[in-house]
């Protein structure tokens, strides 16, 4: 019988937000839409600038009489303090819970973990598994998994080629197209306005989105976080997360584009790389597409 793995994710916060209008007071900010999430799922969305850029991504759980929200802790006071900026006259209480729950995934086989906690199939991509919010500072184990920690998950991840927030990009600098939100159930486009709405259905209309995420691949061991990744001497992204043979990078398609036409190399300090597209993504290029 194949074993699976569990990892907590102490990089990882929670917030809870309660209160009779709830729904509707995060229907009109968020990216994706909350009354398409049944009791006990899950969605994955963000909140954004008005001018369309990410201020923070996050997997929302609805926990029948609250939304529970999991993002990364060091973004939790922020994520508290602008929800706050945003309530007026609403009925809802907004509340940090980090001390209280923690965050774990699972993956490799397809029963869930049985644990004392929320369990969900990971709603940005299947194969990443279950994402579950447990209580914090508790040993966490389940029959058929291994344990591992946030190494390990960011291997499966970065082969799956899905970014995280405040790991492949930074919050305020980027557009959810740039970091695939579009592509991983992050945004809905028929749900009406929310924080940064026009911005984000003009690009997806007008089909100008020239950064992605996407995977590359190299025969060694890639290179840190930030590595350049150039063609002929001229920049087309950057190294967002790696491991071992594999990493995440933000680059420009239409200049990896023109460099597969031109069949000029693209390098990371000198080492030759090849840019691939997982199985998920509706977006191409001229390059390789990623198989798993």
């Amino acid at each position: 019988m194949s074993q699976g793995h569990i990892a907590e994710l102490p990089r990882r916060g929670v917030v809870a937000i309660s209160g009779p209008d709830r729904e509707t007071f995060l229907d009109g900010i968020v990216t994706n839409d909350l009354t398409a999430i049944p009791v006990g799922d899950s969605g994955y969305g963000g909140l954004l600038t008005p001018q369309g850029k990410i201020l923070f991504d996050f997997i929302v759980y609805n926990d029948r009489d609250q939304f529970l929200f999991d993002l990364p802790a060091v973004a939790v006071a922020d994520f508290v303090k602008r929800l706050g900026f945003y309530k007026l006259r609403a009925m809802v209480d907004i509340e940090g819970l980090s001390a209280k729950y923690g965050v774990a995934a699972a993956w490799g086989v397809d029963a869930p973990p049985a644990v004392d906690g929320l369990v969900v199939v990971d709603p940005r991509l299947k194969a990443l598994g279950f994402r579950l919010i447990v209580a914090a500072r508790r040993p966490i184990a389940a029959d058929g998994y291994a344990l591992a920690d946030e190494h390990a998950y960011d291997a499966h991840r970065i082969a799956l080629g899905v970014p995280e927030g405040e790991v492949d990009f930074a919050y305020g600098e980027a557009f959810p197209h740039d970091v695939d939100m579009d592509q991983l159930a992050g945004i809905s486009f028929d749900k009406g306005c929310y924080v940064g709405q026009e911005v984000v259905s003009r690009m997806e209309h007008r089909g100008t989105a020239r950064r992605r995420i996407v995977q590359v691949l190299s025969a060694s061991p890639m290179p840190p976080t930030g590595a350049e990744i150039v063609a002929d001497g001229r920049p087309v992204g950057s190294i967002t997360s790696s491991s071992e043979h594999v990493g995440l990078a933000l680059v420009r398609l239409d200049r990896v584009n023109d460099a597969t036409d031109a069949a000029v190399p693209l390098l990371v300090r000198g080492m030759p790389i090849e840019i691939a597209i997982p199985d998920w993504a509706h977006f191409r290029h001229a390059a390789t597409t990623a198989r798993e």
